[in-house]
């Protein structure tokens, strides 16, 4: 059997939801988190645009680069006071995924 590295044909989704289902739902979930504000949003109101961990300070050209990181590792768990969040700027919040990585990978060594 010959193997083929074409793309293959975009197919039909083949749930029960219709695409008009799908456009209320995502209008819905729009409606929501418009209504209370991103949890991004809110944790740069509380704890500025700054980050926690270097202290390098943002402005709006370089905001993006200014993210939200959840201490406990649960991204539904985004309490109105942000004592789960941190601004952390990409570079540091790269680092401290990896350093849990790492963590993880030496203890498996150790096992």
């Amino acid at each position: 059997m010959w193997q083929t590295f074409r793309p293959r044909r975009p197919q039909k989704p083949t749930g029960s939801s219709s695409q008009t289902d799908l456009d209320d739902l995502v209008r819905r979930m729009k409606a929501e988190q418009s209504a209370s504000g991103s949890y991004r949003e809110q944790s740069l109101k509380i704890h500025g645009w700054i980050c926690a961990k270097c202290g390098r300070e943002f402005e709006l050209n370089n905001l993006h680069l200014l993210t939200v990181h959840h201490r406990d590792g649960n991204h539904d768990n985004n309490p109105k006071d942000g004592s789960n969040w941190e601004n952390l700027c990409t570079y540091c919040h790269d680092d401290e995924h990896s350093r849990s990585q790492l963590g993880d990978y030496f203890l498996k060594e150790r096992e």
